[in-house]
């Protein structure tokens, strides 16, 4: 798809890649260059402080995982029958 080039180094995104990755006003996008090519890639970004507790909690469940605390599945399918019984 072309887009334009206008004032002020804008482009507009055309509506179709918007609603395929439900960009909308206010998201983030991280824009890099590499070999002539631009890269526009949706992020979204967290304080610090609610990743690291994701870490953590992320780091618990593996420990527990590991010393056989925890169930391992093994598949999506797997799991959702198990919560279904409960």
């Amino acid at each position: 798809m072309l887009t334009k080039f206008k004032q002020k180094s804008q482009i507009t995104i055309p509506k179709d890649i918007v609603n395929k990755l439900g960009l909308s006003e206010g998201d983030e996008i991280d824009i890099s260059e590499k070999n002539g090519v631009i890269y526009m890639i949706p992020v979204s970004v967290y304080p610090k402080k609610y990743v690291d507790g994701l870490k953590k909690e992320v780091g618990e469940i593996k420990e527990k995982i590991a010393s056989g605390k925890k169930p391992v599945f093994d598949d999506l399918d797997a799991l959702l029958e198990k919560l279904d019984k409960r």
